[in-house]
């Protein structure tokens, strides 16, 4: 297990400043690593490792969504308003709607695995955004209309309403039906996610207020409680459904909006914490990559993802029609909201898995979409928001870069 550690990495890191020095994404050389070093081809990762790979990840992605609570402002969130709630479905419904009208034609599935498909592929990767966006808000880019924000609380969403619609499609084919509750479940899982982190983060509010600890030990504290409230989460989701990833991030937003001299520093200690968990997260998200499904998708596959990718766009458009937004700004939403990699991996084997005869097809187009728009959408958004965004100089003086 030592060695696969030192090989994922050290060799995730070299790969992930080789792409930066040709400029390209970091994470592309991280993928690369993952696809190499994978029981698909070297086989150089310990087992035990791949074994708990899903949990690996689940905690990198805490790590980038506790930092990017404790970025966030509420009165960002306030102005952003009626667009984000409409990014945490639409763009998703949109897709997943451009599937089921071209799947069955390009690749001759039927419509409920075509909008099996769209599910999987439909959520957008907050691994992947969430740190862009981060470094955009610190760099000043786009913050004077919350554009940043709104991004960020769109994807942090999106994946719990495709997964609900994933859940429910792959009902479908199962034979086990749909119902009413399965839809229910969405808002309710939301708004229970929001007021279970919105409580815990008062209570670690008070705690850091009244009891002197060390920024090291509360970066543990919220970690412990982050890892607990995940683990509540998948134990009492027989009876009730919270997110406890929407949670997580809640719990940040509240430490900024109480005690915002200690967010920052604790967003800083995250910040350094992200380094190797980013690291780690796309090496393991490129491990689950079986590259022989990607390099017999043929072209009609690449197309496919393409031409969804065209309806989420337009659902993004859709979403954001009666902003103040410039066409440029609403081109860098359109082009941020598209990368996808951890949902795709973490549930694009499961129809497989369970036996469904669209399995291997779908499997093939979520290997295909992670090799396609991670790398694009984060080369892209690097080349675009200075150009795209406006920087904040002052509360009263900005530029157009």
């Amino acid at each position: 297990m030592l060695l696969s550690i030192a090989l994922i990495m050290l060799l995730g890191m070299f790969m992930g400043q080789i792409c930066k020095k040709i400029h390209l994404p970091s994470l592309m050389g991280m993928l690369i690593t993952g696809i190499v070093l994978g029981p698909y081809v070297l086989n150089l990762i310990d087992s035990s490792i791949l074994n708990i790979s899903a949990e690996l990840r689940k905690i990198a992605l805490i790590i980038i969504l506790t930092r990017a609570g404790l970025s966030l402002k509420i009165d960002d969130l306030k102005k952003v308003g009626r667009p984000a709630i409409l990014m945490c479905f639409v763009p998703a419904c949109f897709e997943i709607l451009g599937m089921i009208l071209l799947a069955p034609k390009l690749l001759g599935v039927s419509v409920l695995d075509a909008a099996i498909m769209g599910a999987v592929v439909g959520a957008v990767s907050p691994a992947v955004i969430v740190p862009k966006m981060i470094k955009i808000m610190e760099e000043g880019y786009g913050t004077n209309k919350s554009i940043p924000q709104l991004i960020l609380a769109g994807a942090s969403v999106d994946d719990v309403f495709v997964i609900v619609m994933f859940t429910a499609f792959t009902g479908m084919a199962s034979g086990e039906g749909i119902s009413a509750k399965t839809f229910i479940d969405i808002p309710i899982s939301i708004v229970l996610g929001v007021l279970v982190g919105l409580v815990v983060g008062v209570l670690l509010t008070f705690l850091f207020k009244k009891i002197h600890i060390r920024d090291t030990a509360k970066v543990i504290i919220i970690l412990c409680v982050s890892f607990i409230l995940v683990a509540v989460a998948d134990s009492v989701s027989n009876f009730v459904h919270f997110e406890p990833l929407i949670s997580i991030m809640v719990i940040g937003i509240t430490l900024q909006s109480k005690r915002k001299v200690v967010a920052n520093r604790l967003s800083s200690k995250f910040n350094k914490l992200w380094v190797g968990a980013e690291v780690m997260l796309f090496v393991l998200v490129g491990a689950t990559v079986d590259i022989k499904y990607a390099v017999s998708a043929g072209l009609m596959v690449v197309v496919l993802i393409f031409g969804v990718l065209l309806f989420r766009m337009i659902g993004v458009f859709v979403c954001l029609l009666k902003t103040k937004l410039t066409v440029k700004e609403r081109l860098f939403c359109m082009i941020a909201y598209s990368p996808k990699a951890t949902v795709q991996a973490a549930i694009g084997g499961v129809p497989l898995a369970m036996g469904l005869g669209c399995g291997n097809i779908v499997l093939t187009v979520a290997v295909v979409a992670i090799l396609i728009t991670a790398p694009l959408g984060a080369f892209l958004i690097d080349l675009t928001y200075k150009k795209f965004l406006q920087k904040k100089i002052s509360e009263n003086k900005e530029i157009q870069q």
